[in-house]
């Protein structure tokens, strides 16, 4: 991929899964979007521009609607969805405004990266946008996706976001530290603090080990993409969205979190 013009000192993008911004309950916790905004706001201080891939519409559409009847899980996806959308951007304008930042609301499908007029319009949007300091906010559009032509959860979407706008960095963010060798709970499992592309981690992860248990993506999908990212020269961090600084010690060189590259 030809390299991208770039105005900022570093462009990074940060996948925020629902278990991050829910409580025990499902239900969404602002402070702890107040939180990751308060970090790219710091990071825009910086001259590092961030893009924001968020989860969170269907638990949205949930909290409003409460139970639904319809029966079609795609189909009930779809209502919750198209309902906590506008929600979460709501939530996501008030917080950033709080910080004199702006941000925009991107909905993609997959057929959007496909080669051609689609994913160039797509990318001058993107590159439109952070030209102007304006954060794009992605997920997927769960409203008008096809079952057979979704992404594979929003793991994949920050993946192609993060090769498709050149970014210097990747961080995916989960409800816990890392992968770990073993149950994150357990007094003997550690933290595996770097993988390489080809090493094959894969047996440490069990049912136990996955982290997003409301959303689509576990660790594996996680840190499959994170090699996907480490192969197009993206270092990948996957790290404690729930911790404090977890964004800002990573920009800083802190030991944070399971750091992926080649």
């Amino acid at each position: 991929m030809e390299k991208t013009n770039k105005k900022y000192k570093q462009r990074i993008v940060i996948k925020v899964g629902t278990n991050v911004m829910t409580n025990r309950d499902n239900r969404i916790v602002r402070p702890v979007l107040d939180r990751l905004v308060k970090q790219i706001a710091e990071l825009y201080e910086r001259d590092i521009i961030t893009v924001l891939v968020s989860s969170g519409s269907v638990i949205a559409g949930m909290e409003v609607l409460g139970h639904s009847d319809i029966k079609d899980k795609a189909s009930r996806r779809q209502v919750y969805s198209a309902i906590g959308q506008p929600r979460m951007m709501r939530l996501y304008y008030n917080i950033f405004h709080d910080y004199g930042m702006k941000c925009a609301q991107v909905l993609p499908t997959k057929n959007d990266f496909d080669p051609g007029e689609h994913r160039r319009n797509m990318q001058n949007c993107y590159e439109n946008l952070l030209s102007e300091g304006v954060i794009p906010i992605a997920n997927e559009d769960d409203t008008v996706s096809l079952s057979h032509a979704m992404f594979s959860d929003n793991d994949e979407l920050a993946c192609l976001i993060a090769e498709m706008i050149d970014a210097d960095k990747l961080i995916i963010l989960t409800d816990i530290d890392g992968l770990y060798d073993g149950h994150p709970d357990a007094d003997d499992s550690s933290l595996v603090e770097e993988v390489g592309i080809n090493e094959n981690v894969n047996h440490f992860i069990s049912d136990t080990n996955k982290g997003e248990a409301e959303g689509r993506g576990g660790m594996l999908s996680k840190l499959n993409y994170a090699k996907q990212s480490a192969k197009k020269n993206i270092p990948t961090i996957i790290a404690n969205g729930k911790s404090e600084n977890t964004i800002i010690d990573i920009i800083d060189g802190k030991a944070v979190g399971t750091k992926v590259e080649i």
